[in-house]
């Protein structure tokens, strides 16, 4: 048998790794001790760790801010030909701080769309200016340019604003 502590001397004057003794008369040849070392160092490795500062994210928010639920409640309404309530709760969600760009042009959009048809054209015209103050490059859908009332009324406030 190689365990010997003769055969680990004899082993390692010719460039190989000592045996190392396991248990008083028995020892572990060659490289396997930093075989089994390297094995455990990349084992402790794959341990998470806690996240540092910098690395922490903030949850993901997957609910609807109060204000975004106004925006499509709002947007509901005005499809259901309800224009009261619909422009109620698209004023409500811009008071009370949508988040996005888009979300802001769509409630003064839609805001436009109910002043239109409801005969308050400087109103609907004043909507349209807010919403392309939000985002100047701001179009409205093909069927929407088209409407007869509100598409006219839009292109000409984009027109001023240019």
């Amino acid at each position: 048998m190689t365990g010997s502590p003769a055969s680990a001397r004899a082993t390692a004057g010719r460039g190989t790794l000592p045996a190392v003794p396991l248990v008083p008369g028995r020892t572990i040849p060659g490289r396997w001790p930093a075989i089994v070392l390297t094995v455990l160092v990349a084992i402790s490795a794959c341990a998470p760790l806690p996240p540092h500062e910098a690395q922490r994210r903030p949850a993901v928010r997957t609910e609807p801010t109060k204000a975004e639920e106004l925006l499509t409640t709002g947007i509901r309404l005005y499809e259901n030909g309800d224009y009261d309530r619909a422009s109620r709760a698209l004023q409500g969600a811009l008071d009370m701080g949508l988040e996005r760009d888009a979300q802001k042009v769509a409630a003064h959009k839609y805001l436009a769309f109910i002043h239109c048809v409801s005969g308050r054209e400087r109103q609907c015209r004043d909507e349209f200016r807010r919403a392309l103050d939000i985002n100047p490059r701001m179009e409205l859908a093909p069927a929407e340019a088209g409407h007869p009332i509100w598409g006219p009324v839009f292109r000409s406030v984009k027109q001023q604003k240019r």
